[in-house]
């Protein structure tokens, strides 16, 4: 498959981004240091180029019905200028993918992980019924996301619209610096920070008016790294890493997005059948030892193997090892100490309460 590159690729280059492929994409990792992309954003703000995620036109008379049906979360409690977490299923209770769906009036606007677009865009013409139409926007849209305790700042004088009247997974359509773009916040990092949906034919010009006039904010451009590191700390898991068609929501801590009071989803059978046998759960693994947790590593409780992490990171915000893991029941209780092989190394851990990091500017 040949890599792609998003609108912003020549301006990653020119401000000397340290270019990696991601979901089929050409993008940053870090321009600076992850560490220190990450404490801009903790502390500043941070811009991102997330134009590599998906966004997909799902409109029509049934365009609600449909989704009901193909998504766990209620899309019946959605009013318009509302966002949503939620996940599509297979039958078995597989995760398809993560998911973000924005209801701008008899249209809605869904947006998916990069390295699962084609596949989801094959599940739901699988789907389809009755009077929906899907289009795929992906490549005409641009996507940039402002995160930080200043980005309100900073985004404001680029703006009309008031930004304090968008509430926390909400979003406006209007105007940043005279071009339509959808203003949405939902946010990644556990920060007070906008995402800006843009024709991608001038989300160049928006990257450069952010970076200049929130310059003198501490506003600074940054990568994929400390989106990582930032999102850890948060628990927000990764799809490929933390959840993929071999997990459902129940073990993955998504139960919260899976309404079974709807009168039917895809995998909402299955995913009940499951209620009484989970074997796991993700939990929050924080290190006791200098020693990161990384992908793969096994975890026991004593000598028994009882799980592996997922995602792991030496935490910049707390200066430890964190990770995420699925553990075996009924081993997953707060406090329980655990050990992580780190090369053949038996390094002691505990569970801890989510989020690791919980100092963020995200409800301000």
């Amino acid at each position: 498959m040949d890599t792609l590159e998003t609108p912003l690729y020549e301006i990653h280059k020119s401000l000397g981004g340290n270019m990696v492929s991601f979901g089929g994409y050409l993008l940053p990792t870090h321009y600076t240091s992850i560490n220190h992309e990450h404490e801009v954003v903790r502390t500043k703000a941070g811009l991102f180029d997330v134009s590599h995620m998906g966004e997909f036109s799902i409109s029509g008379h049934d365009a609600e019905i449909f989704l009901q049906q193909i998504t766990t979360n209620n899309v019946a409690s959605l009013k318009v200028g509302q966002a949503q977490y939620t996940a599509m299923c297979y039958e078995d209770g597989g995760i398809i993918d993560d998911l973000i769906l924005y209801k701008t009036g008899d249209e809605f606007l869904l947006v998916v992980n990069s390295n699962n677009i084609s596949k989801n865009l094959k599940w739901i013409k699988k789907n389809l019924k009755g009077n929906v139409k899907l289009k795929d926007l992906s490549s005409k849209m641009g996507l940039v996301a402002i995160q930080g305790p200043r980005s309100r700042d900073i985004l404001q004088i680029l703006t009309k619209t008031d930004l304090n009247s968008i509430n926390f997974y909400h979003f406006v359509i209007g105007e940043v610096d005279g071009v339509e773009s959808i203003i949405s916040r939902t946010g990644y990092t556990g920060e007070l920070g906008y995402e800006l949906y843009i024709d991608s034919n001038f989300i160049c010009d928006i990257w450069n008016k952010l970076l200049d006039i929130g310059s003198p904010y501490g506003l600074e451009p940054v990568g994929l790294g400390c989106r990582d590191t930032l999102r850890l700390e948060m628990k927000y898991p990764l799809y490929g890493n933390d959840i993929d068609e071999t997990t459902n929501p129940l073990e993955a801590g998504l139960g919260w997005i899976t309404k079974f009071d709807k009168e039917s989803f895809i995998g909402k059978n299955s995913i009940i059948d499951i209620k009484s046998k989970i074997q796991r759960r993700l939990v929050c693994i924080e290190m006791k030892e200098k020693s990161i947790p990384r992908k793969g590593y096994l975890i026991y409780k004593g000598n028994d193997l009882v799980g592996r992490i997922t995602s792991g990171t030496m935490s910049p915000s707390l200066g430890k090892g964190i990770g995420l893991g699925y553990v075996r029941l009924p081993n997953t209780e707060i406090g329980t100490n655990l050990y992580i092989d780190i090369r053949g190394k038996r390094k002691s851990a505990v569970i801890v309460n989510p989020p690791f990091y919980k100092n963020g500017s995200l409800m301000e």
